[in-house]
Formats: structure tokens, C-alpha cells, sequence
């Protein structure tokens, strides 16, 4: 996608709401030469240009071809694509036989037909280049240009096509950012901010690259306006990527090529795995060859093609702020006509960046560690002492653990209407559930007596290891005293869901380390698992009276602590090796029987086992577990009174 004032990487991060397959990018814009910025010209029908692009007839024949080999998404951008006088019939066919599509256009060329077929499902990104005619109109050298583009939206509104405003900052603009901001809320309930730094021009114009020089905003400016992207590391694509060449490869674009699921075409039907690649040397020419040939043996080709040399390793390679930069060699060839050359101006954001960060981490991030897998819970608003409950001071950690699973809490709902969410799944209050293509859409769902609204969205990645969680008041946040790091009634859907793929479950159980020793004592409400904590109280170490973690390890299985309590607030993160299953029975007499019927303990844990929403791979992991749990650890029957001696007759327990 090529955005005018973007960069490659910020304008192929992925919306979590919409993970997609193979997707391609093919510029239809009409453009001086390679990549000049806001300077979008109408060609004469005659020019050389012209005649050079593809025609529509070779689009359908290069789109037909990545179709065979499973693209679904198409990325149309530019410069302007609309200034293609085919451009209804282009759109048409790409986005008619396709999953999704993006769209980036500058809203002046849209009409009212061209509105109507972009209600069609997929992007529509509408870019903003002020808040007022002049500002805008001075950024674009296009006189009319902001009228044309607020013609645009109120074209697409009155379509009913939904749109994201995309607001692109500069020096030119940014005193008025702040209202540029407000105008795209007014106009749109979706708008995001574009990469807040520039790279040069591929064309090489002096005076067109002084210029782009000359409207990037400082370090300071950059970093606070993208802080939001930046800083959702592990939610989306990591802005260093796959792009920027490891130190150890020998060539310097293997990395980007082995990982590339998107490839690049641009007007004349030259192809490669990145738009910012201008070197013909590095382009297929699909006029000549086939889509299947180009991505099959040519772009791997190149992976080969230019070798690491040994400035790059020992200067960009190797530099401490490197998972701080953006630096990409293509942005090193823009700047200085050279892969390996470091660009200054990236090494100033990647200094700014380093210490945002910390302060960000800071007063923004916070560790802890259950049952050997570290929670890193990020959020917009900052963490105070008294956010979380007191019980989480037994949980903390310092930092990222070697099994680290992550959740990123914003405070404003994204707008659902009309968003493709998936395969629904379950919807039965509280809880709405979806499934896309490797993600998982959990929605609060209201009772109708209370609004039947949504008032909570999480995203999770396949594997629940990463989520993103969109809730509707931030007043919960700001009052403290919070119960769950997920801000959901309690956490054990995140929990019970990724430790069946860490040999683990999740039980109504209370846990204690007696003397060395892990004791289970499984139970529903009411079946005595406070009272035995209380009788053991002082005697043993307490991990948790109503919810117990079970892992299973090369030496057994270990019963761990949990921040879930019930009437004994008594906590720990500690954990031990697990000895023995207590059923427990309230009776008036104190008493221990073994219990030998496998399938019977089975069945009973199985009945205690907390569970997320059942998915098969889920079952299978977790009824596997439970057996080998059942078949494994001895199991009694305890009968008690209130009395105290029972302890006694645990103590004799081997």
C-alpha cells in the first residue's frame, strides 16, 4: 500500500478484527516517476506513461493468476487510483471476487456510482491532509482539493459506505492537528493516524525531497503521535519486522523475503515483494511472464540476490536501538542511493522512541507470574497503586518470562456496526463468541432488561496467548481496587483456556503446601474448601481456597496458587508437588478412606474443572490431562468436622 506520508510498515499493520490471508498491491495511480508525494497528475491519454500501464484486460489476466494461487485480499493505492479512467471497472472486478480489499484514495475523484460499489465489505482509507480548505489545499498543491475531498465523504455517507479517515501529520500541518482530529471524528466513527515520519522520494527530485525533509516533524512530535502504535508490541506486527535484514543473514532482504505474504505491483505490471523496490533488476515483469513463476521463483530469488555486507552487520545490524528503529535498507537506498547506509533522522526517532518507552512501560505496563506463565497487562490509561486489588502484589514480576502471554485493555468500544466479525459460535449472555481466521471475538453482551448492548470486546489471537480488550468506561479502571487483570468478572477464561495448551487445568479446588506437600481438596460451593483452609490456617501454607492450578511436568504434577479466593483471602503464587486428591464430605466424625475408582476420580475432577467456552482441541487436552491426574495421584475421601483433627489425620498422609 502506498499512502501518501506513510511508511511501508505502518501502512501494512493488520486491523485485529480482520486477519488476512495472502494478499496483494497493485498501483493504479497515474504518477511521475516512482513515488513522489502529493503530486498526483493527470496524464494526457498519449504519454508515454499512459501507454506503458497495464490495461485493464492484463489486470483481470494477473489478478485471475493470484487468485489460482490463493490471494483473497487486493490493496488499491497510489498516488490517487481513481484517476484511472477505468478505475470503477479495476475496483469492480478485484474487490468482487475477493475476501476483503483496502483502499487508499484521497476522496476527490469519488462519485456517486463510484460511492455505491465501495459499500462493498473491505477498507476505504480517505486521506486528510488539514482542517481547513487552505491547510489542506497547501499540503496537496491541488487548489480545491479539501472541498472535493469533504464532497467525497458526504458521498460515501450518503452510500452508506462505511470509510476510515486517515490523517497524515507533518510540519504543515500540525498546528492544527488537534482539529484535524476532531474533523475526522465528525466525519467518520474510524479514523487512525498515519506514520508520522516520511521517507524520500524514489524518483531522487532534489527540491521534491527537501521538501518531504522539510515537513518531518521532530522526534518528539513523531513519537507522542504514533505512541498508540509503538507501543502495541505483541498485538499487531512489530514495526522492525520482517522487513528490516537480521544481523546474521547473509543477504540482506532473506528475512523479509522467507516471511512475505504480500507482493507488490505497481501501474506497468513490474513485481516484487515490496513497493519501496524501484530497481528493475528486482522486478518481474508480468507482462512477459506469470504471477505463478514471479512468486514461486522469482521473488525467491532474490532473497540471494544482494549479500549483508559487513558495514550493514557491524553498523545498522548490530546497533543497540535496533529493536527501537524503522530502519529498513530500502529506507537507506531512498535516502542515500545505498542499502546500507544509516538514515540520521531514524536514528534520532529510535532514541526518542527508546525513552517514551520506558517511561511508557513504566507507568503503563505491569508483570505477573501463575503457574509459570507471565501476564504482561498494558493499558491506555496509567496504573496506579491501587488499581489492582492487593492480592496481585503476590503475583508480580519484573519482567517478561519465558512463557509470556499478553493483554492490551483500551477504553473506548470500537464501532461493530456493520464489521464482519466471523463465524459466530456462541451468543448467550454474557457472551458473544466469534471465530475469523485464526481469532477469537469475545463480546459482552447486556441482558435485554439491561439494554441488550455491548459493553466489552476482546480480540484473541488462536492460541489466547496475545488480546486486545476494547471496553465501553474507563470509571471502573480509575476506581481501583480491580479483581481480574482482564477486567472481565473474573479471569478464568484466559486462564482455563491456555493452560490446556501448557498440560495444566483449572479447578474448584483449595490448594495448600502442607509441610512439602501438595494437597488438593476438590470441591463444589458449600463442600468445605474454606473451612479446611481455615482449620489448616497457621499449619500449612494456604495458595488459595476456591480455584487451584494443576500443571503436569517431566516430575509430576505441581498444584499452584491463583489471585481467585473465596471466603479466605489468604493468597499465594507459591506452588508444590501435588500428593494427594481430597474429596471432601462434612460430617460428624474425622476420617480418611482411599479412593480407587479411576473413572469415578475422573469423572468428579472432570465436574469440578473450570472451563472457557468448550472447543474441541480444548476437550481432547483437557480430558487427557484430567485422566492422567486420576491415574497418577492418590485420592481420598475425607470426612470432617470443625473440630481440628482432621489435620492430624492429613499429617499421616504419604
Amino acid at each position: 500500500m502506498n499512502i501518501p506520508g506513510s511508511s511501508y510498515l505502518e501502512a501494512k499493520k493488520i486491523d485485529a478484527f480482520s486477519p488476512l490471508p495472502l494478499g496483494g498491491d497493485i498501483d493504479l495511480t497515474y504518477r511521475c516517476n516512482n513515488n513522489c508525494r502529493h503530486c498526483w497528475i493527470r496524464l494526457p491519454p498519449d504519454s508515454l506513461e499512459r501507454q506503458e500501464e497495464l490495461t485493464f484486460q492484463e489486470i483481470r489476466r494477473i489478478a485471475d493468476e493470484a487468485r489460482q494461487m490463493g490471494c483473497r485480499r487486493w490493496s488499491l493505492s497510489g498516488g490517487e487510483p481513481m484517476l484511472r479512467p477505468d478505475f470503477y471497472e479495476i475496483f469492480d472486478y478485484l474487490t468482487g471476487n475477493s475476501n476483503t480489499y483496502s483502499l487508499n484514495t484521497n476522496g476527490t475523484l469519488i462519485t456517486h456510482k463510484i460511492a455505491r460499489i465501495m459499500r462493498r465489505r473491505g477498507a476505504k482509507m480517505v486521506a486528510l491532509y488539514g482542517a481547513s480548505a487552505d491547510v489542506h489545499d497547501h499540503i496537496t498543491r491541488n487548489p480545491g482539493s479539501f472541498a472535493a475531498t469533504m464532497r467525497g465523504f458526504r458521498y460515501l455517507k450518503e452510500a452508506r459506505a462505511r470509510f476510515t479517515v486517515q490523517l497524515t501529520p507533518m510540519r504543515g500541518n500540525y498546528h492544527q492537528f488537534t482539529k484535524m482530529l476532531e474533523l475526522a471524528r465528525s466525519l467518520s466513527p474510524d479514523y487512525r493516524i498515519g506514520a508520522a515520519w516520511f521517507y524520500l522520494s524514489a524518483c531522487g527530485d532534489a527540491e521534491k525531497n527537501k521538501e518531504i525533509m522539510r515537513q518531518r516533524l521532530s522526534p518528539k512530535e513523531a513519537v507522542r503521535l504514533e505512541a498508540v502504535g509503538l507501543y502495541d508490541e505483541g498485538y499487531r506486527k512489530e514495526l522492525t519486522g520482517p522487513c528490516a535484514a537480521a544481523p546474521s543473514d547473509k543477504y540482506l532482504f532473506a528475512s523479509c523475503i522467507k516471511s512475505r505474504r504480500e507482493f507488490d505491483i505497481d501501474p506497468y505490471g513490474r513485481m516484487t515483494f515490496c513497493f519501496l523496490i524501484k530497481d528493475p533488476g528486482l522486478r518481474y515483469d508480468l507482462k512477459g511472464g506469470s504471477f505463478q513463476d514471479c512468486w514461486d521463483n522469482f521473488i525467491p530469488s532474490l532473497a540471494a540476490k544482494i549479500r549483508t555486507p559487513e558495514k550493514y552487520r557491524n553498523d545498522c545490524g548490530s546497533c543497540s536501538l535496533k529493536q527501537d528503529c524503522r530502519f529498513c535498507p530500502v529506507y537507506g537506498y531512498l535516502e542515500h542511493k545505498d542499502f546500507n547506509s544509516k538514515v540520521e533522522y531514524l536514528c534520532s526517532l529510535a532514541r526518542e522512541n527508546r525513552r517514551f518507552k520506558e517511561k511508557w512501560w513504566k507507568d503503563h505496563r505491569r508483570y505477573f507470574k501463575i503457574a509459570g506463565i507471565t501476564i504482561q497487562v498494558d493499558s491506555d490509561l496509567p496504573f496506579g497503586a491501587d488499581t489492582l486489588h492487593p492480592r496481585f502484589k503476590y503475583f508480580e514480576a519484573d519482567g517478561p518470562g519465558q512463557d509470556t502471554i499478553r493483554i492490551r485493555h483500551h477504553f473506548s468500544l470500537p464501532d461493530l456496526q456493520g464489521r464482519d466479525l466471523g463465524r459466530r459460535v456462541y451468543y448467550k449472555v454474557p457472551w458473544g463468541i466469534y471465530q475469523k481466521e485464526g481469532f477469537w471475538v469475545y463480546l459482552g453482551i447486556l441482558p435485554r432488561r439491561a439494554g441488550n448492548g455491548v459493553y466489552k470486546a476482546a480480540v484473541f489471537n488462536s492460541s489466547h496467548t496475545q488480546a486486545i480488550i476494547y471496553h465501553n468506561r474507563k470509571e471502573l479502571f480509575l476506581k481501583g481496587g480491580l479483581q481480574s487483570l482482564t477486567l472481565f468478572p473474573t479471569d478464568q477464561i484466559l486462564l482455563a483456556r491456555i493452560l490446556a495448551d501448557r498440560q495444566g487445568c483449572y479447578l474448584h479446588a483449595c490448594g495448600v503446601n502442607f509441610k512439602g506437600r501438595g494437597l488438593l481438596f476438590a470441591g463444589h460451593s458449600g463442600a468445605g474448601k474454606s473451612t479446611i483452609a481455615r482449620l489448616l490456617k497457621g499449619k500449612a501454607r494456604i495458595l488459595c481456597d476456591d480455584r487451584i492450578i494443576v500443571r503436569r511436568y517431566p516430575a509430576g504434577f505441581r498444584i499452584y496458587g491463583t489471585w481467585s479466593h473465596g471466603d479466605i483471602a489468604d493468597v499465594s503464587s507459591g506452588s508444590a508437588p501435588l500428593r494427594a486428591i481430597i474429596l471432601l464430605k462434612k460430617a460428624s466424625r474425622n476420617r480418611i478412606t482411599t479412593f480407587r475408582d479411576k473413572q469415578a476420580i475422573s469423572r468428579r475432577l472432570l465436574s469440578y474443572l473450570i472451563r472457557p467456552f468448550v472447543t474441541a482441541d480444548w476437550w481432547d487436552k483437557t480430558l487427557a490431562l484430567i485422566e492422567e491426574i486420576s491415574a497418577g495421584v492418590p485420592c481420598y475421601v475425607v470426612e470432617f468436622d470443625k473440630s481440628g483433627k482432621i489435620v492430624d489425620l492429613l499429617k499421616k498422609l504419604r
